[in-house]
């Protein structure tokens, strides 16, 4: 691992691993297969960016997005790191080009699209090259439950069966038990190292914004929590998309539009900018994303309600990408939930999918309807236990109205148990309201003690407080089944009376948020300190607009924020500051040290 710890120091400017990064990097050096989940921000690109180093040959990375390749391969070039990349945007010269490059071993990591891996000619050339490992970034894309499901993907098992000495390392940021064991069946990766990292990401806090006029509660979070910074905001619809950048940038705000409807060259321009400028927003459906590199997103906002909760956790991990505070805000109203069953009803896709998108979205509503902590829940649905309340998302900062729901609680367990779990939520409900229905009658269920027990609530408000209770842990649904509902072990003592269990009301008027997220990463500097700061981001962009690259290529706000606070006035000082490497140091070292000495 010396040699690991060399590249990490020279080559990226950082003393020490994070996490498990070094046990990932052994692991592939001694060239044995990985699957790594590891949440966006938490470095998983060093994992085989090392690894490559360090091994013989050059690194592949296969990679869904081509539009991101360019800055990928600046960053690495930026630190003295042959890199390159091979997609359809290039001329054929070029692409000829990188290719004698890493027939001749010119090359440290290679990007490609997985369609173009794919192709004979492609795996012909990596025959005839030395390989060092495959990296197969955003893995959970195998999964065709998945909210990003490329079905490339699942052919990448060619590079087991074609290289079976090559390692191969899997990663993602969002990935549920059933998708983590597609991901080893698809890619063969069974005698796999596992490493799953939390995925919590505390820097990012979580809120929901129940209420009407949505773009106007959108308006108040821009305006006062971050009135110039960088962000996204996410849609539904195309039209929309449009509609809110428009409006947005009636407000006085760069706002971009970015969806699957524009030509390409607009998307393209739309990116870079947003990657390339200071304080762009982009609004976009989630056609826009994945892969997203930019450190400096301070806030992930969804106009609707997401259709999964592993679509909300990846798109709300675009922000605070440095670790610096974000915010992931979402306005939540009914016409959001009503729209998205009506799409999913009107989908083509075969009753076991709409079964199984169904219960992700009333997850996803339960997380809306929550009481307790959010982040809780959140990685509660990847497996991982938090036994305290996080103390930044809005339900703890800001208690909702609840009431006492143990008898609705109990009726609605009781009814679950009655007939005999094996029925869905709208069953149920049908149940419990005393509705006059074949179904129910042919089972004998209208003869049951909780039929019609439930006439107190409408339908809608028991699937609001069945949602919560799925939430909450007290039922569980089989989506590999019809969908039916099952008592969990939190749900014995609840219905004899043992606990109590207390739900959201939907507010009667919405409250303004009391909390506050910095307008800008430099808030907790003292003011010549973030003078300072504002002075190395004016230089930090004029370098990347000579450069052409976006401004983090160059350098990382966290690593501005270290020399506004320790003021480096020579070489060796400046190397000390984290994420300056010798190449970087070589590069930029005086022009910025220029800067600390016209204002000291």
């Amino acid at each position: 691992m010396e040699r690991a710890r060399q590249i990490l120091r020279s080559v990226f400017g950082y003393d020490d691993f994070r996490h498990r990064q070094s046990d990932i990097i052994q692991t592939l050096v001694d060239g044995q297969d990985a699957l790594v989940l590891m949440p966006t921000g938490g470095g998983k690109s060093l994992c085989y960016q090392i690894p490559a180093l360090v091994r013989d040959g050059v690194g592949v990375v296969v990679s869904p997005l081509i539009a991101l390749m360019q800055d990928q391969v600046d960053a690495l070039t930026q630190v003295g790191v042959r890199a390159a990349f091979l997609n359809s945007t290039q001329d054929t010269g070029t692409q000829r080009a990188v290719e004698q490059a890493l027939l001749n071993g010119e090359l440290d990591l290679l990007y490609v699209a997985p369609e173009r891996l794919l192709m004979n000619r492609m795996l012909d050339l990596l025959d005839r090259s030395q390989v060092a490992l495959f990296a197969i970034d955003e893995a959970h894309c195998v999964s065709q439950w998945g909210h990003d499901f490329r079905r490339e993907y699942q052919q990448l098992k060619v590079l087991h069966e074609r290289f079976p000495g090559i390692p191969r390392i899997a990663l993602t940021a969002t990935a549920d038990q059933r998708t983590r064991e597609e991901i080893v069946s698809q890619l063969d990766l069974d005698m796999a190292a596992r490493f799953v990292h939390s995925f919590d990401r505390p820097n990012i806090r979580y809120t929901i914004s129940e209420g009407n006029s949505p773009r106007d509660r959108l308006w108040r979070f821009i305006e006062h929590e971050h009135a110039d910074a960088a962000g996204i905001v996410y849609c539904l619809s195309r039209n929309k998309v449009e509609q809110i950048a428009d409006w947005l940038c009636g407000k006085g705000r760069v706002a971009l539009p970015y969806h699957a409807g524009l030509p390409e060259q607009v998307r393209r321009e739309n990116q870079a900018r947003f990657l390339r400028e200071e304080g762009v927003i982009i609004v976009a459906t989630i056609a826009f994303g994945m892969g997203i590199d930019k450190p400096d997103v301070r806030f992930v906002a969804h106009l609707n309600v997401p259709k999964s909760l592993e679509a909300y956790y990846q798109e709300t991990g675009r922000a605070g990408r440095d670790g610096q505070p974000a915010h992931a805000w979402m306005a939540y109203n009914l016409q959001d939930v009503i729209s998205l069953r009506r799409m999913m009803s009107e989908s083509e896709a075969d009753e076991r999918f709409k079964r199984i998108a169904y219960h992700k979205l009333e997850t996803m509503l339960g997380l809306c309807e929550l009481t307790t902590c959010r982040r809780q829940t959140l990685l509660s649905y990847f497996g991982e236990t938090r036994d305290e309340p996080c103390g930044n998302c809005d339900t703890c900062l800001q208690p909702p109205v609840t009431w006492d729901g143990t008898e609705a609680a109990q009726k609605a367990l009781s009814c679950v148990y009655r007939t005999g779990q094996r029925f869905g939520v709208n069953y149920v409900v049908d149940v419990l309201t005393g509705k006059e229905d074949a179904r129910i009658q042919s089972n004998r269920h209208d003869q049951l003690s909780t039929f019609g027990i439930g006439t107190e609530f409408k339908a809608t408000q028991w699937r609001n407080i069945i949602r919560q209770l799925i939430a909450q842990g007290y039922l569980g649904v089989d989506v590999d089944g019809h969908g039916s509902m099952q008592l969990t072990q939190a749900a014995r003592p609840l219905l004899r009376g043992e606990t109590s269990v207390q739900l959201r009301e939907l507010p009667a008027r919405e409250k303004k948020s009391k909390s506050k997220v910095s307008r800008q990463p430099a808030s907790d500097l003292n003011e010549a300190d973030r003078e300072l700061f504002e002075a190395l981001r004016l230089r930090r962009l004029e370098l990347a607009r000579e450069q052409s690259v976006p401004p983090y290529v160059i350098f990382h706000d966290s690593t501005l924020r270290e020399m506004a606070c320790s003021r480096p006035l020579n070489e060796n000082a400046m190397g000390a500051i984290a994420g300056i490497g010798e190449k970087k140091l070589e590069r930029f070292g005086k022009d910025f040290i220029a800067v600390i000495q016209a204002q000291s």
